[in-house]
């Protein structure tokens, strides 16, 4: 494992990040960037046996994030999650740095799977907003503060997934719901799902974001390589995913389209749309 950190910036009093990938990997193909809530410090996630064993299945490197916010007033909005006022950049520069250091040239220019919980998945959003050639994939988790509303038409064909925890405040809830309604309505290639008896916890979403990744990374980067720099990601359609209207119980057969007036979630596979489905009713995800 490899520590950097970041002098304080525009929008972070701390930038520190910890890196581990698999020793068997000889190209990293991509990076599951992990966000914590309110400045807490993500870096010990890379240890996490679920998403170290998702990074050696898929030769891909852990990144653990700790960032903190300069001392205000208003202590419910973390600053930071605001990337592109300076925090983005920061996980920018410590990848080169650890491009650098780990000898594998190729993280400087690595995509990015964005992982986070509560401020961490506003960072995520803020993130894809600011970089979305960068992103392969997103996760919202039930986070409260949001810079961003409509986002620009490149970040909105980031696959993005969002959840909410039914328990959870309902400015949350609120919150949330409206930026997918907004984004989908023009366009955005994302997917909605409410944790029933979840409130402001991880609940399910770790292993269901692990199911979205799986698909989106084999869909938009290649499965290895030996250079320095990646290919721009693979771009995805509409009419390449899996569409379901979100008052719908049943999915529904590919040939069908849903209601032009009814407000639909996007998925990259079936396999992520029966996840989806899954994870609604409170049933186990198939193996």
């Amino acid at each position: 494992m490899l520590d950097e950190a970041a002098a304080p910036g525009t929008n972070y009093e701390k930038a520190e990040f910890r890196l581990w990938y698999p020793d068997k990997a000889k190209f990293v193909r991509a990076v599951v960037v992990l966000v914590p809530g309110a400045n807490a410090d993500g870096r010990p996630d890379v240890d996490d046996r679920f998403w170290r064993a998702f990074a050696s299945r898929n030769e891909i490197a852990l990144i653990g994030c700790h960032f903190t916010d300069k001392p205000h007033e208003e202590s419910f909005i973390e600053n930071y999650a605001n990337a592109s006022q300076g925090s983005g950049q920061a996980l920018i520069d410590a990848l080169i740095a650890f491009s650098t250091r780990s000898g594998h040239p190729e993280l400087g220019s690595a995509p990015l799977l964005l992982w986070g919980m509560s401020a961490g998945g506003e960072f995520n959003y803020e993130f894809t907003a600011w970089k979305p050639e960068r992103v392969v994939a997103f996760v919202v988790n039930k986070g409260g503060i949001y810079f961003s509303a409509l986002l620009p038409a490149a970040a909105r064909r980031v696959p993005g997934l969002l959840f909410t925890g039914e328990e959870d405040l309902g400015s949350r809830k609120s919150i949330i719901a409206g930026l997918f309604a907004l984004n989908r309505r023009a366009g955005a290639l994302w997917a909605l799902v409410e944790e029933p008896k979840v409130g402001h916890a991880i609940g399910r979403s770790q292993e269901m974001a692990a199911i979205f990744f799986d698909a989106v990374l084999s869909l938009r980067v290649g499965s290895g390589g030996h250079a320095a720099s990646f290919a721009p990601l693979a771009q995805l359609e509409e009419r390449s995913g899996v569409v379901a209207e979100l008052i719908q119980d049943g999915l529904p057969p590919p040939s069908d389209n849903p209601a032009a007036t009814r407000l639909t979630a996007w998925f990259p596979t079936e396999r992520v749309a029966r996840a989806w489905q899954a994870l609604r009713r409170g049933e186990p995800f198939e193996r």
